[in-house]
């Protein structure tokens, strides 16, 4: 191996990885005591995120909907209340390498929430449901590689090679025609 056989290339890569799982209790008000859950489901899942330098803050909403029953299971409604979150993902593989604080992030919810259950609270009149959500966040940034090149790819400039160029610039007369001259005539 030659001693130029490595090259530094500077190129956006992944620089930072993390996934987390979480788990929250969110409380729903219905505007009635309910007698039994019939169903609940999450919607309209929304989420944005912000780099730190050992972790992504996702901040997000979702539409809890509870279907329920009351007056002794007589009658039935369908109560909504949007719900915010703040999960801390943090990077568990980083680049020392990064060049630039300006980095891309990309996020994807490997879990969208998911209802897992929803029951009457101990004082009866609120619905409790437990929401389950995972992301796998990645954080793109400009870092340097180091490359092994191959030494058959290298073209070295020979010492005769320059010698020779040097022997012919010196034939040259170097007052045959100046930008003085041509203004002259």
């Amino acid at each position: 191996m030659a001693e130029n056989a490595y090259r530094e290339i500077i190129t956006k890569a992944i620089c930072g990885k993390g996934k987390k799982f979480s788990q929250s209790a969110h409380t729903v008000t219905p505007t009635h005591k309910p007698t039994n859950i019939l169903g609940c489901w999450v919607i309209n899942h929304k989420y944005k995120t912000t780099y730190h330098k050992d972790a992504v803050i996702v901040d997000g909403t979702y539409d809890i909907n509870t279907w329920y029953s009351y007056n002794n299971n007589s009658k039935t409604e369908v109560v909504c209340e949007t719900v915010s979150y703040h999960d801390r993902v943090p990077l568990t593989l980083r680049d020392k390498q990064v060049i630039s604080d300006q980095v891309d992030v990309t996020c994807r919810a490997l879990q969208e929430p998911n209802c897992l259950e929803a029951k009457i609270s101990p004082n009866g009149n609120k619905v409790v449901a437990q929401v389950e959500r995972e992301f796998l966040v990645e954080v793109i940034g400009e870092t340097k590689v180091k490359v092994q090149v191959d030494d058959d790819g290298l073209i070295r400039a020979e010492a005769d090679d320059d010698e020779d160029l040097d022997k012919e610039l010196d034939g040259l007369d170097s007052e045959f025609l100046t930008d003085d001259d041509k203004e002259e005539d």
